[in-house]
């Protein structure tokens, strides 16, 4: 059973940074795509930053410019480099690894972007 574990959520203030972290359990990581997607009440989860296991990524538009996806395969983890942060970015934050057939979530970790 895969385990991942995000942190690095908190309160920060507009136009602030934030650093996510997401650790995967297993001996095999660096072959999995890895993901950040986010979360708010009322509303469906959306994808906001995706990595493959060759380092190629793409993000959502609205994150473009500000967020940064990348991973240590040597540390089992990838992180989401978040700047420039806004009140719209205000979520619960989940990672997730996909496998073929199979994919795995974190428990997700709070992001509030306020004043």
């Amino acid at each position: 059973q895969v385990q991942l574990v995000e942190s690095g959520g908190g309160l920060v203030q507009p136009g602030g940074s934030l650093r996510l972290s997401c650790a995967a359990s297993g001996s095999i990581f660096s072959i999995y795509a890895m993901g950040w997607y986010r979360q708010v009440p009322g509303k469906q989860r959306e994808s906001v930053a995706r990595i493959t296991g060759g380092g190629r990524t793409n993000y959502a538009d609205s994150v473009k410019g500000r967020f940064t996806i990348s991973r240590d395969n040597a540390k089992n983890t990838v992180y989401l480099q978040m700047n420039s942060l806004k009140s719209e970015d205000t979520a619960v934050y989940y990672c997730k690894q996909e496998r073929i057939g199979e994919e795995y979530w974190g428990q997700g970790t709070q992001v509030t972007v306020s004043s």
